[in-house]
């Protein structure tokens, strides 16, 4: 080609290019600095192709090309690989490196110009990275020496990105692992080699950063059969050998898919991978990038990958065909396999490919491992330039590139939600699998593969549950076509609840009846979040189901995306008024006040459940419901007597649970004109009738059980007493243990002048005189009958979350010791431990190790009655409640107990020092 003509050709492809401006700049430095560069680019057109294409992708690659004689030499010859050479004389790490650049170099040119698909790249990629470390290992460890180099992550799985990190484990013949000698070869030399070309990670192996560089085959094995998590086994997914002894590393491979495919795989392991997923999807929300970030945002990379890698965990160990590293190869496995839905896996693999594109063209740019799209305007018009995309007229570039961004993002997204259940509502309802014309029909998944997946997500019988898919997807009605849209999406949704099989029957239940039918058709069709939480709060328990029942208008605070807070105790007093004012006939009262109790308990549990409220909260909630049912009742019962109820125990300090008695003491005045003995006659009267509308005639019929043990001379006492009598026997004749009972006591229905008054006195009986180390030690002595005799028969003494050591009763009675000792003022036992370490009478490390036990243990006692919904206060031992309890509190069954005797081991020695008086301070 004549010259002129060849300079009008680069100057008409530079025009064409990502980055005219800076390409043209570019090119004209390789001319300047690189001899015969000239020359070479007019007389080969595919050299400056080639060129052209790197530099206005990559400025990185552009210094690249003008500062390395022999970078135009690689981008002449594309079909020959740069293969790190052995014999240099140069420094190891400067020959690896600059083979590592040129490769690099060709494998971007053939991936810009379209002549490598993505697949081709990565293995490409992989195998670069694999013979640098080869070479790295030949260099620097002695052959003598077993020692075999395992590729993990995207290394392992032949998928590399430009930038990625190499994830490494070290094994040989003989480790350094637990329990063993360090007789293994030192892989400082080779690390340090291996880290000078390529930024390596060896934060996989066992027990990360704090384990041993290298372990032996058998230490391994150890470690992953007593030790290892969830996460480790799926990252071993992706583990093959890559360098180094080649029998030691197919041992080490042989030993690892034994340790995957072995392994059961079922809804605890599943919750474990889903919480990680979570917790890593939460941290780029908080940080604004879940639109731009390619790899951990909504509908990204992680997205497809995570969802490949379940369905592999679930399904790979009857089918060796679905045993594969590589994103790609797994997702046309598992088509083949009838896992995943024909539609469904061609729909990710586009937008794996697009997105794994986009990853490639950023980390291109400058080298970097950057996973975001850029928030500057031309950084962004650059990539989709880069990308292909160009100016039209109804919009630009970066237009078209963030609108098919979104669309693969959103795609992504919405086939992970359903990608797990559709096979199976297919092969339930007999729905033909959808393909593409003239495509061969994929196969289906098998029942006992259904069984299996159902077994994994958590729900154990996949004949009811097929029965319950049948029955809400069967007929015509415009809410069954709703349901067969929306199934698969609420079934995941299920599967991540506390308790899948409850959720299931729950749905099935509001959808058999009309007025919960109507409402719950209504949220799945105007909010998926309202019915998402629905779905969480139906495998929470059975309650949820006949409480939704009985009002579904609950439903509508789920479908408004914004949940109301509990009402404060004026809301409810009013509320409750006007529920008891239409209702009349025998009985009305007591059904008035269960009908409310149950229909405002609904809106605190799902609260609760659902992360919106705290554990103090959450009492606080269950505090005002039990005062205005009580302040009802008492407007019943002592309608004109002047009668105050004084709460104590958990109502007093507002710290409720679900299954908590109320605490109570009543208290009456006495009329001016009355004699005293007619106004105790009247006031035993009203305190029988206040009794008896709150506890109803049975327990079914009742709204709290009321518990008068804390009254003056407990259960042998007078139920009600004037408050002249409470004053006489305060004065002469009460115990040390009703001081500590009174630190509670607060007003709650009734009389409020009478109860300002008992107030009063309680102050004064409580405070006024010193508690002395007489006091002290009749508190101690009663604190060790109450251990001697504390757990009732049945349950668990040592995982009792009330009882327990170190759980509720023993840090409630440390903290009250402690105020009367110091006269701190408080009512409620996290107000007090907070009050004591604030007035320096505990320190912040005792407070933070009691509060953390008493926390940990009032939210495992409310998520527990809501699942059990009967009595009893002890972590369940190991069966299907237990599963349910832990998933209901974001852990395992093993992780529960282990939490448990973690926190209230480190408490019991906090209330053995300072109860038990070791600290005299």
């Amino acid at each position: 080609m004549p010259t002129d003509q060849a300079d009008r050709s680069v100057k008409a492809q530079i025009e064409y290019s990502a980055d005219p401006a800076r390409t043209a700049r570019a090119v004209a430095r390789i001319t300047e600095t690189v001899p015969d560069a000239q020359e070479r680019l007019e007389a080969d057109p595919a050299l400056r192709t080639g060129l052209i294409a790197v530099v206005a992708a990559s400025p990185w690659l552009a210094r690249v090309c003008a500062t390395d004689p022999q970078a135009l030499q690689v981008l002449a010859d594309l079909d020959q690989p740069v293969v790190p050479a052995r014999a240099d004389e140069r420094p190891p790490a400067d020959a690896l490196r600059d083979a590592k650049q040129r490769e690099l170099l060709r494998l971007a040119a053939r991936d810009i110009l379209g002549i490598d698909q993505l697949e081709q790249t990565g293995t490409g990629l992989s195998v670069l990275a694999s013979e640098l470390l080869e070479a790295a290992w030949e260099y620097t460890v002695d052959t003598s020496h077993e020692l075999a180099v395992i590729g993990m992550g995207k290394l392992g799985a032949g998928e590399l990105n430009y930038a990625s990190d190499i994830d490494l484990l070290l094994v040989s013949a003989n480790g350094a692992g637990h329990g063993e000698r360090s007789s293994a070869p030192d892989p400082g030399p080779f690390l340090a080699l291996a880290r000078a070309v390529w930024r390596t990670d060896l934060d996989l192996r066992p027990e990360g950063r704090s384990g041993a560089l290298v372990r032996s085959v058998a230490s391994y094995r150890a470690y992953w059969e007593r030790w290892a998590e969830v996460w480790e086994f799926q990252a071993l997914l992706k583990g093959r050998p890559v360098s180094g002894n080649v029998e030691l590393g197919e041992r080490f491979y042989e030993l690892a898919q034994a340790q995957v495919w072995g392994r059961p795989f079922g809804p605890d392991e599943l919750a474990q991978l889903r919480r990680m997923k979570a917790r890593s999807e939460g941290e780029i929300t908080r940080r604004g990038l879940s639109e731009r970030e390619l790899k951990r945002g909504r509908g990204g990379i992680r997205d497809v990958e995570f969802a490949i890698q379940l369905l592999q965990l679930v399904h790979g160990r009857s089918d060796t065909g679905i045993r594969v590293p590589s994103t790609l190869s797994a997702i046309a496995a598992l088509a083949r396999g009838g896992y995943v839905a024909a539609e469904d896996a061609t729909a990710l693999e586009a937008a794996y490919r697009f997105l794994r594109t986009v990853e490639h063209r950023l980390q291109l740019y400058e080298g970097q491992q950057v996973h975001t799209v850029p928030a500057q305007l031309d950084r962004r018009t650059h990539l989709a330039r880069v990308l292909g995309y160009r100016d039209g007229a109804a919009t630009t570039a970066v237009g078209r590139f963030e609108a098919d961004l979104r669309f693969h993002q959103a795609r992504v997204r919405s086939i992970h939600q359903r990608l797990f259940f559709r096979p199976l509502l297919e092969i339930f309802t007999g729905t033909e699998p959808r393909t593409q014309p003239g495509a061969t029909a994929p196969q289906a998944i098998s029942p006992e593969a259904a069984a299996t997946r159902l077994s994994a997500f958590g729900f154990t019988d996949a004949e009811r549950t097929r029965r319950a898919v049948t029955e809400l997807t069967g007929g015509f009605s415009r809410s069954s076509q709703l349901m067969q849209q929306m199934l698969p999406l609420l079934l995941d949704w299920l599967s991540g609840a506390a308790d899948p099989d409850q959720g299931l029957l729950g749905l099935t239940m509001l959808a058999g009846e009309r007025h919960a039918r109507d409402r719950l058709t209504a949220l799945c069709r105007e909010s998926p979040m309202g019915a998402r939480q629905l779905c969480e709060l139906l495998g929470s328990g059975g309650r949820f189901s006949r409480d939704l029942l009985r009002h579904p208008e609950v439903m509508t605070g789920l479908a408004s995306g914004d949940f109301p807070r509990p009402a404060g105790r004026g809301d409810l007093d009013d509320r409750l008024h006007r529920s008891l004012a239409w209702r009349g006939g025998p009985g009305a009262v007591e059904v008035g006040l269960r009908v409310f109790f149950q229909s405002e308990i609904l809106r605190v549990a799902a609260r609760d459940v659902l992360g919106l409220d705290d554990v103090e909260a959450t009492g606080e909630a269950l505090s005002d419901l039990a005062d205005a049912v009580i302040g009802a009742a008492v407007g019943e019962a002592a309608a004109g007597f002047p009668m105050a109820v004084i709460g104590v125990g958990r109502l007093g300090g507002r710290e409720m649970g679900y299954g908590s008695d109320v605490d109570l003491l009543f208290v009456h005045d006495v009329p001016d004109g009355t004699r005293a003995e007619t106004a105790a006659t009247t006031a035993e009267a009203a305190a029988g009738e206040l009794t008896r509308l709150i506890s109803g005639a049975t327990p079914a019929t009742g709204v709290y059980r009321v518990d008068l043990a804390l009254r003056p001379e407990g259960r042998q006492g007078p139920a009600i007493r004037s408050l002249a009598a409470y004053a006489a026997y305060y004065e002469r004749w009460a115990e040390p243990w009703e001081r500590q009972a009174l630190l509670r006591g607060r007003f709650v229905a009734g009389d409020s002048a009478l109860g300002d008054r008992f107030a009063a006195l309680a102050r004064s009986f409580v405070w006024d005189r010193p508690f002395n180390e007489e006091d002290v030690r009749a508190i101690r002595r009663i604190k060790a009958r109450v251990e001697r005799e504390r757990v009732p028969a049945g349950e668990d003494p040592k995982f009792h979350l009330k009882l327990g050591p170190g759980s509720m009763t023993d840090i409630e009675w440390t903290a009250q010791l402690l105020q009367l000792r110091h006269g701190v003022r408080a009512t409620g036992t996290v107000e007090a431990l907070e009050a004591l370490a604030s007035q320096n009478w505990l320190s912040a490390d005792d407070a933070h190790l009691l509060l953390d036990s008493y926390r940990f243990c009032e939210r495992a006692r409310n998520r527990l009655h809501l699942i059990r919904e009967v009595a009893g206060d002890s972590l369940p031992g190991p069966g299907r409640l237990l599963e349910t309890l832990s998933r209901s509190m974001g852990t395992t069954s093993a992780g529960l107990r282990n939490e448990y005797a973690r926190r209230t081991r480190r408490a019991r020695r906090v209330v053995e020092r300072l109860f038990y008086g070791l600290d005299q301070a």
